[in-house]
């Protein structure tokens, strides 16, 4: 049976009644997802779902299943004729529901009205089991986030324990890792070739389980064998020493096919697809959607949707490399930026919205300002394995070039509908401070930071310096503090040339691998120093997949090896986290003995002004 299209102004369905209205028998895809369904670019489900049906396919979507009751909601859709696909929703689900101190969370960002009990915990184990008990012979394919992130051996923070890869808990056929597009083409392409899920081995950007006596020939460049899980368990070194070889090919033009045994079957994870080009990442922006929550959620408030539903994503990718952020794991180091045409387009649909009163709210992405850079040599780049562009410094192959950025604010800025537009998504100011031997690149870099700072700060403006020692920044792959310094005397300088009122709103994180609890002590006073009282603060939460994470865990660091300090108890992590309240009059007593204990008695004087 052939596939109709249907017109854009529809939603994919969600109800065997929406899927009736349709004309629709059977779909050929069933998307479940832990989040509301958000018909938006910024909401992997939509984006995958609005692909399948640009194939030709009939795409459902059931989301946020219950899956505590007699289990309806994984039956009402009847079965697909070709898959069914999982994914958490856009965050990881543990971070989603709990705190850094593992407590649940009161509100859900990506629910209706901020309901807390609307996904299970690891959603995607939850809901692939349920589908394979119900539906053994069905092929499933798990991706988004939670996937990704936990496709080999990794460590989960909620049970303090190494998991295995996420394929040996959900029996999912197929795992896509990363930005879904092109490998779920790729898969749709061959099963519409008459090719089954257990006969694709070889599609980029997958991941599978085979029979250790069966693992399928591999037709890529080269192949690494990790420790085994089961090797893992017993040394934390080499666990360790498995992150650098996964952050490495995650992060390679030419990756190398990985991998790693567990139990008795072998984890295959194929390298990635090349990043995308502007026209394969053009398309998926422009895909129908209608940027709308699904009627079902009339009048119900959801505050993922409300932050976005006025913003619009550049592109993807990030090669800060940060050491606590899962975007480069996910989305890879090498950036992929739309078309300006594609952009303005966008732009454009969000001025038609209801309730559009002339304010772009973001014009960004991961890193608000890495649109359009690249390596000035490509060629340089497929040797590289540096997991960071910007650290320990600048790679002088980077093309740090911020005329394209001017370029697009002010286009948009020039849009008759358009009041303004603002920056919402994080500044790399060193790379706003960088100079290289690029006189052009060099003035747009001073030229952008005056028009960012006049043009397009909502009253505050996020930057993350995310800790004032370099010992503690270096294991985080962020800059040296002294430049957060001369960004804010210039931040500070143009506001009081052009009279404005603007703050500077840093971001930090205590109790960070390499952070000690002095360290805290001297960001506590250097930042009363700077008139911050600060705000945007977090404990380190270990995420899947990430540097820190693999430090926190092993306590080793996996390219070095050496041993890294990582407060882990509750009262560690407290005494860290006390600094960030210096001026809270309760903390005050405490905070003096700490510091005498500490022997940094100087630092008393500097907080609390000559305290005897």
């Amino acid at each position: 049976m052939e596939s109709q299209p249907y017109p854009s102004a529809h939603f994919l369905p969600t109800t065997k009644k929406e899927m009736d209205l349709l004309g629709w028998d059977q779909a050929d895809v069933i998307l479940f997802s832990g989040d509301a369904y958000i018909d938006h670019p910024s909401f992997g489900t939509a984006v995958i779902g609005r692909l399948l049906e640009r194939l030709g396919l009939r795409v459902a979507i059931v989301p946020q299943p219950n899956w505590r009751d007699d289990l309806r909601d994984f039956k009402k859709l009847g079965l697909p004729r070709m898959f069914f696909a999982v994914t958490a929703g856009v965050m990881d689900s543990m971070i989603n529901r709990y705190t850094a101190n593992k407590r649940l969370r009161s509100q859900d960002a990506y629910t209706p009205d901020g309901r807390s009990d609307m996904r299970p915990d690891r959603a995607v184990t939850i809901y692939s089991n349920i589908l394979k008990e119900l539906y053994p012979d069905i092929p499933l394919i798990i991706g988004g986030v939670e996937a990704s992130l936990r496709r080999v051996s990794h460590y989960d923070y909620w049970s303090d324990s190494l998991h295995k890869t996420i394929l040996a808990g959900t029996n999912a056929d197929l795992l896509v890792y990363g930005m879904g597009e092109l490998p779920i083409t790729r898969v749709v392409r061959e099963m519409q070739n008459g090719k089954t899920i257990a006969e694709m081995c070889h599609v980029p950007q997958t991941a599978f389980l085979a029979g250790k006596d069966n693992v399928p020939e591999n037709s890529f460049k080269d192949e690494i064998r990790l420790f085994s899980h089961e090797e893992c368990l017993e040394d934390r070194l080499k666990q360790a020493k498995n992150f650098r070889i996964v952050e490495e090919q995650s992060n390679a033009l030419h990756a190398s096919r990985i991998l790693q045994d567990v139990d008795n079957k072998t984890l295959v994870v194929n390298p990635p697809f090349p990043p995308m080009t502007e026209e394969e990442i053009d398309a998926s922006f422009d895909l129908p959607y209608t940027r709308l929550p699904h009627p079902k959620y009339k009048n119900k408030h959801i505050a993922a949707y409300e932050m976005i539903k006025f913003s619009v994503n550049l592109h993807r990718g990030c090669f800060g490399g940060c050491a606590f952020c899962t975007i480069s794991a996910h989305q890879g180091k090498f950036i992929a930026s739309r078309s300006k045409e594609s952009i303005l387009r966008e732009v454009g649909k969000i001025t038609e919205m209801p309730g559009f009163k002339g304010y772009i709210s973001d014009l960004g992405g991961p890193s608000a300002n890495m649109y359009k850079m690249q390596g000035k040599d490509l060629s340089v780049c497929e040797k590289c394995r540096r997991p960071s562009c910007i650290h320990p410094g600048i790679c002088p192959n980077l093309n740090t070039n911020h005329a394209p950025l001017l370029d697009i604010y002010r286009s948009v800025d020039n849009l008759p509908m358009v009041k303004k537009s603002f920056i919402g998504s994080g500044i790399r100011y060193d790379m706003l401070l960088h100079r290289g031997k690029d006189e052009s690149a060099n003035k747009a870099a001073e030229e952008y930071t005056k028009e960012l700072i006049v043009n397009h700060v909502s009253g505050r403006l996020k930057v993350a310096p995310e800790h004032t020692a370099d010992r503690t920044l270096n294991v985080m792959r962020k800059p040296s503090f002294g430049l957060f310094y001369q960004f804010k005397k210039i931040f500070d300088a143009e506001n009081n040339k052009q009279n404005l009122n603007q703050q500077l709103i840093p971001y930090f994180i205590s109790s960070h691998p390499g952070c000690t609890e002095e360290d805290m002590a001297e960001l506590a006073a250097i930042t009363k120093n700077l008139n911050f009282k600060l705000e945007q603060i977090q404990d380190f939460t270990p995420s899947p997949m990430t540097l820190a994470t693999e430090i926190y865990y092993t306590g080793y660091h996996p390219y070095s090896l050496e041993k890294v300090y990582t407060a882990k108890s509750s009262s560690q992590k407290e005494s860290q986290r006390q600094f960030f309240f210096w001026y809270d009059k309760n903390n005050r007593k405490k905070l003096i003995a700490e510091l005498k204990r500490l022997n940094r008695a100087d630092l008393i004087d500097k907080l609390y002004q000559k305290v005897k």
